[in-house]
């Protein structure tokens, strides 16, 4: 069985929502366990490599101050002298959204990736919004964001082995005429046509328990896969997608 805690998440807002309320519920209930065991709550390890017009420094207090009347510490990964000492010693993990691709680029540059994968691997509760959940899939090739930035490769963390469309919409405005999602995702399928797709709404979640795994919230999702886009049920056991089917 493998050992996993992970909590993918498509968005840090939702509609007019404060920042990080759609996420605040879903991050206490996927770390519930792990705040019980901390007698002076738990410390989370923040990865704020995916903000740009911001300082890390700026990120990270942003996310502290919401996270701290929850009983959660936030330290940042930018900030610790031995990052990789860091990851291995975390209680949590959370990796905030922004830039998919300047995330990862810092991770590959730092080399980090092997760190966070292993950790993961050993149980280490990951937490991840927008650019966060893009790199738990195989790679960054369905994000939604400008290449602002060139990374070493496009290979992410593989922590699920399936790419990943967050902030998934199929909403097309009147008198657009530029590619819609579905449209690009297409376009990913008829190059990767057997590698699924899970796209994700707004204020939904992935969370992953061991070999088991739930899109939380109130909207269905999609997997996209050999030309086709397939219903992705919330609230039920989609765990067969765990499998790599």
């Amino acid at each position: 069985m493998n050992q996993r805690k992970i909590l993918l998440c498509s968005s840090s807002k939702v509609a007019d929502s404060d920042y990080l309320d759609p996420v605040l519920p879903q991050l206490k209930n996927h770390l519930a366990e792990t705040l019980e065991h901390c007698k002076k709550g738990c410390e989370v390890l923040f990865v704020p490599f995916a903000g740009v017009g911001m300082s890390y420094e700026s990120y990270t207090a942003r996310v502290a101050e919401k996270l701290q009347p929850h009983g959660f510490s936030v330290t940042s990964l930018a900030a610790a002298a031995d990052p990789q000492k860091a990851i291995a010693q975390a209680q949590a993990i959370l990796v905030g959204g922004g830039n998919t691709f300047h995330l990862l680029a810092q991770l590959q540059e730092r080399k980090l990736v092997t760190a966070l994968q292993d950790a993961v691997r050993d149980g280490v509760p990951y937490i991840g919004w927008s650019a966060g959940s893009n790199i738990a899939g195989i790679s960054i090739r369905t994000t939604n964001d400008m290449p602002i930035v060139e990374p070493e490769s496009f290979s992410a963390l593989g922590l699920v082995p399936f790419q990943l469309n967050p902030h998934y919409s199929d909403y097309q405005p009147p008198g657009f005429h530029g590619e819609t999602r579905d449209q690009r995702l297409a376009e990913f399928m008829a190059i990767a046509c057997d590698t699924p797709v899970l796209a994700l709404r707004e204020g939904t979640a992935l969370e992953i328990i061991d070999d088991q795994m739930t899109l939380t919230g109130n909207q269905d999702g999609y997997v996209f896969q050999n030309g086709r886009k397939a219903q992705l049920p919330c609230n039920t056991d989609i765990s067969s997608w765990l499998a790599g089917r």
